[in-house]
């Protein structure tokens, strides 16, 4: 009995490493890298929250490149807007101790985000002007911990989102700064030297995924160089083999100028971007509830914030293609949402408790717009009974029928309206393709929700 109890130990001991030793590791290039697949997550949440905060916010005027439209580009908006407002002698650190927070209750922050029904949060750890979020090493003095808030930004919300939500906890950080002396020598050498890159872009990066364990790495600041300069793939190498979050961290296609909508996880490729057509690989559209500035503006119109018509609208065309949608805001420089950003979060919650069957972890159908309707979008979702389908419908009827082109019905088939209490509506197929769904009139007070309703097809013959 000892000898076999040994003999078991000794092959379960070699079948352990046979597996440790037979893991895939990948190899710093893309052609290994891209192989990695999408962890599941990420394509079941649909709907993240982006987070523009930083020193930027204390002028919060023009957008958040305020710094670079000011002395960068001298556009006569900055300048003049200094000149009128600020002694001559002034300089863009002079704003950081005004960047106090005093007001920021990241415990808030987690209620708004998960009444907004997103499921994975991406915070700006640090933007261009290269002020770090967080007490960070590499940036002395320049960083979040030794001047205006004293405190941990970073830290402060991963602690409180993980804490009251279930909410995937991201960052934001820019591979390049402005004015980094550092990164302005490499670049004067025509990017053949690295020593921004050795001594701050990676060791930041480093320190920011072993500390807070992102689940999300969204890159940015990459579109001066290729990707070699940045030693991209080393970084992405190391951090799906051996970090703390190899296993379910995802990471954007910024990582160089020749990068962007040919690897990573999943594509961004520009700011806003939403494809004509179904897209083959895995894209986030990334737009920004102001529509003219990530960061916080004070003198923004209500003109400039999506209605939520548009919004929903866009999100559902987001989703119908395949796409994830990361909601932007930009929080004030003393730590607040906006209250025009918390109501456009919290209707999205609102909008998602009746209609997120049609949303979260769905695939695109056959069709993503209507052949007849142009109001009307569609998503997928595969269940034990089949694949359903849900045709979302932009613009409530005129009269009471609903005209869709696109799916196959059959005497099996059943539509029904998401959180409606009515019975199934009756419809009449047509020849070959679509189908005419007789909806009655309901009263306003029994209408399921007041944007982008969600029509229900089950047992399609096209399904």
């Amino acid at each position: 009995m000892q000898t076999t109890s040994f003999v078991s130990l000794v092959l379960s001991l070699f079948l352990i490493l046979v597996t440790v030793s037979s893991a895939k590791r990948y190899e710093p290039n893309w052609a290994s890298l891209d192989t990695r697949p999408l962890p599941a997550w990420y394509d079941e949440s649909k709907i993240g929250i982006f987070l523009h905060w930083g020193v930027f916010s204390v002028p919060s005027y023009i957008n958040e490149w305020f710094w670079w439209e000011w002395k960068g580009a001298k556009s006569p908006r900055a300048v003049t807007f200094m000149l009128k407002n600020y002694k001559p002698d002034f300089t863009y650190a002079d704003f950081a101790p005004d960047f106090k927070a005093e007001f920021y209750d990241p415990n808030r922050w987690a209620d708004i985000f998960n009444a907004s029904g997103a499921k994975y949060v991406v915070l700006v750890t640090k933007h261009h002007e290269g002020f770090t979020n967080w007490p960070s090493k590499y940036s002395w003095n320049w960083n979040a911990m030794d001047v205006g808030p004293n405190r941990d930004l970073v830290g402060d919300l991963a602690n409180a989102i993980r804490k009251k939500t279930d909410i995937h906890f991201g960052i934001y950080h820019s591979l390049f700064e402005w004015f980094n002396p550092l990164y302005l020598q490499d670049a004067a050498n025509k990017y053949t030297t690295q020593d921004f890159v050795k001594s701050k872009t990676m060791p930041e990066l480093h320190e920011l995924v072993t500390k807070y364990e992102p689940e999300v790495v969204w890159s940015d600041g990459d579109w001066m160089v290729n990707d070699t300069y940045w030693n991209a793939t080393n970084f992405l190498a190391w951090l799906f083999n051996d970090s703390p979050v190899k296993d379910t961290v995802v990471v954007n296609d910024r990582w160089g100028k020749n990068i962007r909508c040919k690897h990573g996880s999943f594509y961004n490729c520009n700011d806003k971007f939403v494809p004509s057509q179904l897209f083959k690989h895995k894209w986030e559209n990334c737009m920004s509830l102001d529509k003219g500035s990530w960061g916080f503006r004070r003198d923004a119109s209500l003109s400039s914030i999506y209605s939520m018509d548009d919004f929903i609208s866009l999100l559902v065309r987001t989703v119908s293609l395949g796409g994830n949608l990361l909601v932007n805001v930009g929080p004030t420089s003393y730590g607040e949402i906006a209250p025009i950003y918390e109501e456009r979060l919290r209707q999205m919650g609102e909008w998602l408790n009746i209609n997120g069957e049609a949303i979260y972890a769905t695939k695109p159908w056959a069709f993503q717009n209507d052949t007849v309707n142009p109001d009307v979008w569609y998503t997928s979702k595969k269940t034990s009974n089949g694949t359903v389908v849900y045709a979302i419908l932009l613009k409530w009827l005129k009269g009471n029928v609903l005209e869709l082109g696109a799916p196959i019905v059959s005497r099996q088939s059943s539509i029904t309206l998401l959180g409606y209490s009515g019975s199934p509506f009756t419809f009449t197929g047509q020849a070959i393709h679509g189908v005419e769904i007789n909806v009655p009139t309901i009263p306003f007070y029994d209408m399921p929700c007041q944007w982008g309703w969600v029509f229900k097809l089950e047992n399609l013959v096209n399904q």
